[in-house]
């Protein structure tokens, strides 16, 4: 787990100032600059990218997940897996970009009405595929090559930095609308030019050829993790961006932006995890290889109560300060305050899970991934469809909510069953009793004239009634130790 730790924490610092960069951007920057409109085509751009991206991937990601550690050899420069994935990438690119052409038409005509700002800037997504297909590929490497944090870096950060800078730009009109969704197209672009540039710069960039390692068997167990890859992918990010589209659909672009604004505060409570499960799948894929179930069960039960902690105290964080937050936003985006909760909620219930998504991918039974995954796209249609018209936005948040905690309840009877494994204990129980606590310690605090102030009053008693509780009755071994640690510096620095 020390692997694990090191990273995650790193990650998670690196992760939040980022957040801090992307809150300043689309909390405060955003709302105040662009029409809910334009926030609504930037959501856009993102979520048809992303699904059409998965698929270009071909499902190789899945490969590397689960197959690099046979291939691992510098030597041999890893027996030629590098210049396959390179090369099963480049062909999903041109074949996803392909499909985006076919289906133009199609895509224009149901958006035209509701969305015209959309189809202007339609060509974008084309470049958008291409870079994201190899993010994603470079990315899924650098992990498997014990390195998550580089892909957090990139993309957390540089990125984010860039799309601050962009708005700016466009505040202060130097550049026009146009120019500025165009710079915003870059800004998600770089990260893929930065990974490639790093991995060049380690000399990990190893294109040989492949060696006999590729049998005939080998061949067969990728063809099929790239088929369940493709279809587990595709469903997997359509899950993240299919509540956008239909919001788009039934509500128009302007209900979008005020969704995707206030998603975005739910959503803050997951980003911390990224990290964790970006290392977590290289250290369970090599413990799948070595038939090592103990440690796989101590990485699950470990990442459970961590991100449960985690995640509570940041949803509390979140919600003892609601109306705060909307003294931050325009007016009109307050009608998303529950999509805030139910979201978050949904959030919640993924962290303390723990990593029994990349367990179950990992194994010999990731078929049975796909299928979930399936069931939870399914799950989550079926109750936007229904939801979002007599609930609004509301309804898509609730409908994430139902269709996530479905799943992974799912997933937790499966490792229970298959492996006996379950990471939930008394002390998750704990975790919400104090989130409990925390959250009234800081709603009963009488609210402050000035919202700066009150956020700061209730967010410092919160999190101190949280962390006090969380390491006084020892909840996690991990987070004590550095607690510790810290004491430690600060005693020896005075």
């Amino acid at each position: 787990m020390g692997i694990i730790q090191q990273q995650a924490i790193k990650g998670t610092v690196y992760a939040y100032i980022g957040v801090f960069i992307g809150f300043v951007t689309t909390a405060i920057l955003f709302p105040r600059i662009l029409s809910v409109e334009e926030i609504g085509l930037l959501r856009l751009l993102v979520s048809f990218s992303v699904i059409f991206s998965q698929f270009g991937s071909l499902g190789f990601n899945t490969v590397i997940y689960r197959l690099f550690p046979y291939f691992r050899d510098k030597d041999t420069g890893h027996n030629g897996f590098l210049s396959v994935a390179v090369l099963v990438s480049f062909m999903g690119a041109l074949l996803s970009m392909a499909i985006l052409g076919l289906l133009s038409s199609w895509i224009i005509d149901n958006n035209i009405d509701k969305s015209a700002l959309f189809v202007d800037y339609f060509y974008l997504l084309f470049p958008l595929i291409f870079f994201t297909i190899f993010f994603n590929l470079f990315d899924t490497y650098n992990r498997a090559l014990y390195d998550a944090i580089a892909g957090t870096v990139a993309k957390e950060l540089f990125q984010r930095v860039f799309i601050l800078l962009s708005i700016i730009a466009y505040f202060f009109q130097w550049v026009s609308l146009k120019q500025f969704v165009i710079i915003y197209t870059i800004s998600l672009s770089l990260p893929a030019i930065l990974m490639i540039i790093l991995l060049i710069s380690r000399k990990q960039i190893l294109f040989t050829i492949p060696t006999r390692i590729f049998t005939r068997s080998m061949i067969k167990e990728i063809l099929n993790l790239c088929f369940y890859g493709i279809i587990g992918g595709f469903a997997s990010m359509a899950i993240f961006q299919v509540d956008s589209i239909l919001v788009n659909k039934y509500l128009g672009l302007g209900m979008t932006g005020i969704y995707a604004t206030n998603f975005y505060f739910g959503s803050l409570i997951l980003i911390s995890s990224r990290t964790l499960i970006k290392i977590s799948v290289t250290v369970v894929s090599e413990s799948w290889k070595n038939n090592d179930l103990s440690n796989i069960f101590s990485v699950y039960k470990k990442s459970a109560v961590n991100q449960s902690i985690v995640s509570v105290l940041l949803f509390v964080l979140i919600w003892v300060n609601i109306d705060s937050i909307y003294h931050i936003l325009p007016e009109k985006f307050a009608a998303g305050k529950w999509v805030i909760f139910f979201v978050g909620l949904s959030n919640v219930v993924e962290m303390s899970t723990g990593v029994n998504r990349m367990i179950i991918q990992t194994s010999k039974y990731f078929r049975v991934n796909t299928l979930f995954i399936f069931i939870w796209l399914g799950l989550l249609i079926i109750t936007n469809i229904l939801l979002i018209p007599p609930l609004g936005i509301t309804g898509a948040a609730i409908g994430t909510l139902f269709s996530n905690a479905v799943t992974n309840l799912l997933r937790f009877g499966f490792l229970k069953i298959r492996y006996n494994m379950q990471p939930f204990d008394y002390k998750i129980v704990l975790v919400l009793v104090f989130g409990g606590i925390a959250y009234f310690a800081g709603f009963l605090l009488p609210s402050l004239p000035h919202f700066i102030p009150d956020i700061i009053l209730k967010s410092s008693v919160s999190l101190a009634v949280f962390i006090a509780l969380v390491i006084k009755i020892n909840i996690s071994e991990e987070i004590n130790t550095e607690f510790r640690k810290l004491l430690s510096k600060l005693s020896f620095k005075k």
